[in-house]
């Protein structure tokens, strides 16, 4: 697909032809998908769908064998993790990715520090002051005010998972990719992040990848769906919950 369709898109995020092969395997075989802003969009399928290796392809992680993905308009196929960060792309991981013997406000200091610019990179935490302001905002925010002072380590699951969104929102982010976000968490835990989730798209476009499907249907304003490294079908809860193709492949009987 040439850049110049991409380019003229308001859609914040477009892969398009996207495809990787490991040895024989084709995990991802030339899937097309967009992001439009605001809102939750999500991957389903099947284990071995190809969903992760997608998402690393959207996020960095892994580089494509062929196809392009575009941010904001900008190619970014071949720029590392780091340089999406800092094109506006942040992510967070299927498992809990903190610093445990730190506090609740350390580990948001140090996702802040991003913010700073490099000449005060080598200056103490507590003097980055933009840092520090957007440390209180995220305390606020997340509703971890309460939790500045315990580390990390000590946290709920689910307190831990909210922390780690935050972290990941710490540049204010153009989209923000979350990997399995409610994996391991009691009903409780699944309930209150799906409502953080349901909030945060109201300012902010995410990418979803989850197990739940009942939580995806609730949440997300586009699904697609991948089946043995292609896209299957894409469209609102509605249109994948009555596609027969789905049903037959994913669903079952019981949609």
């Amino acid at each position: 697909m040439a850049a110049t369709n991409f380019q003229a898109s308001s859609a914040v995020l477009q892969a398009g032809g996207l495809s990787k092969q490991f040895g024989g395997l084709k995990a991802v075989e030339l899937v097309d998908f967009t992001i439009t802003r605001y809102g939750v969009t999500s991957i389903i399928g099947p284990n071995g769908a190809g969903k992760s290796t997608f998402f690393n392809l959207v996020n960095g992680a892994l580089l494509p064998d062929s196809g392009n993905v575009f941010l904001e308009g900008e190619d970014i196929t071949r720029l590392s993790p780091s340089k999406r960060l800092a094109k506006g792309m942040a992510r967070s991981f299927q498992i809990t990715n903190l610093f445990s013997d730190l506090t609740v406000l350390d580990n948001l200091r140090l996702a802040c520090q991003f913010l700073e610019s490099k000449a005060s990179l080598l200056r103490p935490l507590k003097k980055s002051k933009i840092a520090d302001a957007r440390c209180e905002e995220l305390l606020d925010e997340f509703t971890l005010a309460a939790y500045a002072s315990v580390l990390a380590g000590a946290l709920s699951h689910g307190h831990q998972r909210r922390l780690e969104i935050a972290m990941a929102m710490a540049t204010r982010p153009s989209l923000l990719l979350l990997d399995e976000p409610t994996q391991g968490m009691s009903h409780a835990d699944t309930h209150e992040t799906a409502q953080l989730i349901a909030v945060l798209g109201e300012h902010t476009t995410i990418l979803l990848i989850e197990h739940d499907v009942d939580l995806v249907m609730t949440l997300s304003k586009k699904i697609m769906v991948m089946s043995q490294g292609e896209k299957l079908a894409e469209g609102s809860p509605d249109e994948i919950k009555g596609n027969p193709a789905v049903q037959a492949a994913y669903f079952g009987e019981a949609v």
